[in-house]
């Protein structure tokens, strides 16, 4: 296989592959962070916060089930080879979260809408992509390495709960993170009636292999490739930025997992709203639209930098290592984005 392709362009086939199941869950599927959000707080529907949940426990399962069989280790990704601090997760998270709400898409929402047509879209690609950017290697980088340093754990600690239950419990970390991956799966099908969405039930499985199948991958080529590349998997902040300079400078710089996994989001959600024939270009007529658009993009990009990571990046990818980030994260792009929608939607009411 290396014979034909080099590592660099074998990671961005895996991670176009399961690109493009993320694409066509979001467009035929209706997977999305925000519409999953606005579903919960705004239309008494928890179907798509449960999808989410779904997605959250297929991976896990995946993701230990491999642990377990030495096809994959986790102490390898970046997510668990950093330590961990709390108020990164907490600051970048909300930031992200309220950004979210204002530009009305996550990175991986607007690459799916872009897919179909949405130039609006492109705008908050854009801008969250060069904004995240500035902050994690461009002019901003050195305030927020002095604000917000990150360091590699130079211990034995692995900063995941499934982990630091192996170490205090009579069983293994792939064992404590089937079980607990399970039983987040049995949890999303009670007190609802999701059992009976059969459509939401397969895309939420399509994701959640989607995400395994870039840690198998990028694992098999770090074992079995001359090179070392990183164990990764799908988020959708960072690598709009990475994908923006490869169409710039791809002749210097080559492909990689993320520049794959942002070509095929959008090939798989072109490919969805053309099966569905939702495809259509759409623009923003409205310059207050526009502009509160840029500015949630730009807070959006700091925020997942600042949380290493953005929805999917730590809502399912680092969740289904049970790294610590990923829940809390989660929770605190969920009340940044509560945040958003009630100004958006309800206005700040001052007593």
């Amino acid at each position: 296989m290396f014979e034909l392709l080099n590592e660099g362009q074998m990671a961005a086939l895996i991670g176009g592959t399961g690109g493009i199941l993320l694409g066509l869950a979001a467009r035929m599927g209706r997977f999305c962070t925000l519409g999953a959000i606005e579903d919960y707080l705004y239309a008494n529907s928890q179907t798509r916060l449960r999808m989410w949940g779904l997605s959250i426990g297929v991976a896990m399962f995946a993701v230990f089930a491999m642990m377990g069989t030495d096809l994959f280790d986790p102490t390898r990704t970046g997510y668990l080879t950093m330590y961990w601090n709390p108020l990164y997760s907490i600051i970048g998270g909300v930031m992200f979260g309220y950004g979210m709400a204002l530009s009305g898409n996550c990175g991986y929402g607007a690459l799916a809408r872009l897919g179909g047509g949405d130039l609006r879209s492109f705008v908050i690609v854009l801008v969250a992509g060069i904004s995240a950017f500035i902050v994690m290697s461009g002019p901003l980088a050195t305030v927020r390495v002095m604000i917000f340093p990150v360091n590699e754990i130079t211990d034995q600690a692995v900063p995941s709960i499934a982990y630091l239950l192996a170490d205090s419990l009579p069983v293994s970390a792939p064992v404590i993170g089937m079980t607990i991956a399970v039983i987040i799966t049995v949890i999303t099908f009670v007190g609802d009636d999701f059992h009976r969405e059969h459509k939401a039930i397969f895309w939420s499985i399509v994701v959640g292999i989607a995400i395994a199948s870039g840690w198998a991958g990028t694992q098999w080529i770090a074992d079995n490739g001359f090179a070392s590349p990183d164990i990764r998997s799908h988020t959708f902040v960072a690598p709009v930025g990475d994908t923006i300079i490869y169409a710039m400078n791809g002749s210097a710089l080559g492909l990689n997992f993320a520049i794959g996994s942002v070509a095929g989001v959008l090939a798989g959600a072109f490919l969805g709203s053309m099966v569905k024939g939702h495809f259509r270009w759409e623009a923003c007529e409205d310059p207050r639209e526009l502009r509160r658009q840029i500015i949630g993009a730009a807070i959006m990009g700091v925020g997942a930098i600042l949380a290493f990571g953005c929805s999917v990046g730590q809502g399912i990818t680092a969740f289904s290592l049970l790294a610590y980030s990923g829940p809390v994260t989660f929770a605190a792009i969920f009340l940044g984005a509560r945040i958003g929608l009630k100004q958006l939607i309800e206005g700040f009411v001052h007593a």
